[in-house]
């Protein structure tokens, strides 16, 4: 059994270390409500300017925009997002384990990898996948340029014809306590299933094509900005809900400790009068 100067230094520890994960839990639920207050913002917009794009696409001649004109998929790039830090749980364990299986699934030499956070870039760099970019170390300031600049830079690798199709894979935010991972095809733009069916006439100034053509640069830059607050959001609750647990199980440990330590200082003390009592007795003698 652990001496008595042993689990008191366990339960220092162990105290200090509890006080580390409440600061932290404390920390990303203040970024957690700013976080989810601009995700909630951005998700009318983002999913407004998708909604015309795609009542527009079925009227539009394809071959006219360079974004939009659909050819084989030779060749695929993914855009993965995952944080630049760990401590949140599995949110990146999860992201990077079901990405991994679709970029295999997909042919591991023929795609190219865009990676948004430290993690996934030095993941998918250590097991020798082709990553072509990466940004990290940008999250605290986060802001609408940061998407600008990763939508162009997907978007001029595209049309420079370095890769053919381009999907996303992201964490989207439904609650503290729950993100999911999904999948979304960035480029070119496609119609889900069912939207075709959207026939409502409406009469456009100017054109429909000057409206696509000024709408979809937009609209990329736009979904950017949309995944990246989708993913900093489910991140900030990721890490918020670990560190609550880590604290509450550095608690439990603690509380185990000090009973530990109760019943060997009571075994101590019990020893200590028995050696007294034969002390005493064996002088009577």
């Amino acid at each position: 059994m652990a001496n008595l100067k042993d689990i008191r230094k366990r339960i220092g520890t162990i105290e200090s270390i509890r006080q580390v994960t409440r600061a932290m839990k404390l920390v990303a639920a203040a970024k957690l409500r700013r976080a989810q207050s601009n995700m909630e913002q951005a998700r009318p917009y983002a999913g407004r300017i998708n909604g015309v794009l795609k009542h527009l696409l079925p009227d539009i001649n394809r071959n006219t925009h360079d974004l939009l004109n659909l050819r084989p998929a030779q060749k695929k790039a993914f855009v993965v997002f995952t944080s630049d830090r760990g401590l949140c749980g599995s949110f990146n364990t999860n992201i990077l384990k079901q990405a991994r299986t679709i970029i295999d699934e997909a042919g591991k030499d023929q795609a190219q990898l865009i990676c948004i956070g430290r993690k996934g870039y030095e993941f998918f760099r250590k097991r020798g996948y082709n990553v072509v970019e990466h940004y990290a170390d940008f999250w605290n300031e986060l802001n609408f340029s940061h998407a600008v600049t990763m939508a162009e830079a997907v978007t001029s690798r595209y049309l420079a014809g370095e890769y053919d199709d381009v999907r996303v894979i992201y964490n989207q935010f439904k609650n503290v306590a729950q993100q999911e991972i999904e999948e979304f095809h960035y480029l070119p733009l496609v119609l889900d299933e069912g939207d075709e069916e959207i026939s409502t006439d409406y009469l456009f100034e100017p054109s429909k094509d000057e409206v696509v053509t000024t709408l979809v640069p937009r609209h990329l830059n736009v979904q950017m900005w949309h995944f990246l607050l989708e993913s900093n959001a489910s991140e900030h609750a990721a890490r918020m809900t670990s560190m609550e647990a880590a604290t509450e199980n550095a608690g439990d440990l603690i509380d185990r400790l000090r009973l530990q330590y109760n019943k060997a200082r009571q075994a101590a003390i019990t020893t200590e009068i028995l050696e007294v009592v034969s002390g005493a007795e064996a002088l009577v003698e």
